[in-house]
């Protein structure tokens, strides 16, 4: 047996619990993928979008869903061994790579004497879109897994005064007819990191030459000072699980389970709507 194959077979057979039936549960429970979709899957080089796009393969080989897809990295700027690791990681794990090259990391960097992420994760998703575009898909799917949808969550509570999170599909504002997907939604990084550990892989983190390889993926950046907050987070999360191991469930699980009865007010579209609206009526 090809080691590729031996990859494979330990999604679908060691980590079918922890990663095969929570992929297959976000995508049946969100709608994710449907018949004839054609979808770009964005490999940044690391472990959760090389996992994503081995799960994507295993779904194509072997699921009901009749769809297509591209794997696609696009390189914005990385030294030289590092764009080769990533092709090389593809190569190992036998996926049909397609890469681009962009300028952004020397635009980002030009344009801002602060931290670049913000700007570099805004002209990365332009670019992907654009791409997406080209090769005709309907869909973008992103490596974004549990994780990161618990911290965004607290993100936005500490530092945004809001309740949101990050969603496992959405529309694209700009790009009409493409939607972002997050297949992964469900999956916990400790599983990512068990199944890239007992197969002896290596992936890259971020490997941006202007924030010296900071361990926190680029594209999760939303806002000039995430970088440092979005490790806060992590660390806050780890510490919590310690003492209780279901808090990161709970989080999420309340975010589906609001009681419209006991918050002081809610938006949607913009528009904010107080409980005193409500309240005589």
């Amino acid at each position: 047996m090809e080691r590729y194959q031996e990859i494979e077979r330990s999604i679908i057979k060691k980590y079918r619990k922890d990663i095969w039936a929570k992929f297959i549960r976000g995508i049946n429970d969100y709608h994710l993928i449907e018949d004839g979709d054609n979808i770009m899957v964005c490999i940044s080089g690391g472990k959760d979008s090389f996992l994503l796009a081995k799960c994507m393969q295993e779904l194509k080989r072997h699921g009901k869903i009749d769809f297509n897809v591209h794997y696609v990295s696009m390189n914005p700027g990385y030294n030289e061994d590092i764009a080769e690791k990533i092709i090389k990681n593809a190569e190992i794990l036998n996926i049909p790579l397609e890469t681009f090259k962009s300028d952004i990391y020397a635009v980002a960097d030009s344009l801002t004497s602060g931290n670049p992420c913000y700007i570099c994760a805004r002209m990365r998703r332009g670019y992907l879109y654009g791409k997406a575009e080209e090769l005709g898909c309907n869909k973008i799917a992103l490596g974004h897994h549990f994780d990161d949808v618990i911290e965004t969550t607290l993100l936005s509570m500490f530092y945004g005064a809001e309740i949101k999170t990050m969603m496992p599909k959405l529309h694209s504002d700009n790009f009409k007819g493409l939607e972002l997907i997050r297949p992964l939604y469900l999956v916990h990084e400790a599983a990512i990191n068990a199944w890239k550990k007992s197969n002896g892989l290596e992936f890259i983190s971020c490997a941006c030459p202007l924030t010296n390889n900071c361990s926190v993926d680029a594209e999760k950046i939303e806002d000039e000072n995430e970088l440092g907050r979005r490790m806060a987070m992590k660390i806050l999360i780890r510490k919590l699980r310690s003492e209780g191991k279901n808090i990161d469930h709970n989080i999420f699980t309340a975010l589906n389970n609001i009681n419209l009865n006991c918050v002081l007010g809610t938006k949607k579209d913009g528009k904010y709507t107080s409980f005193l609206d409500e309240y005589d009526k």
